[in-house]
């Protein structure tokens, strides 16, 4: 059971101004991310809310929800970890 990606406007911006290496570091995260996101030991849930999660890759956050049913992830923001969480 594979989930399906989806970037919000702002994530897919900030991922495409990304260097290619940083770029493919994420993008290879992701792909892991959507075998099996709760399985992922990197994925944990963002302090005062239960709808977010995070998951770290280097010093970029990835701030994403998941539909369940739909078999979907959101990925809201991505960004420099000291920056990424003030903007949500």
């Amino acid at each position: 059971m594979r989930f399906t990606l989806r970037f919000s406007r702002q994530a897919h911006k900030f991922l495409e101004k990304q260097p290619p290496d940083v770029r493919n570091r994420i993008r290879a995260a992701l792909l892991e991310l959507a075998k099996d996101p709760l399985a992922n030991r990197q994925v944990k849930r963002l302090v005062g809310t239960d709808a977010l999660l995070r998951l770290r890759v280097g010093d970029f956050g990835v701030v994403f929800s998941i539909e369940q049913e739909a078999l979907l992830i959101l990925i809201i923001a991505i960004g420099n970890r000291g920056d990424i969480y003030r903007r949500l």
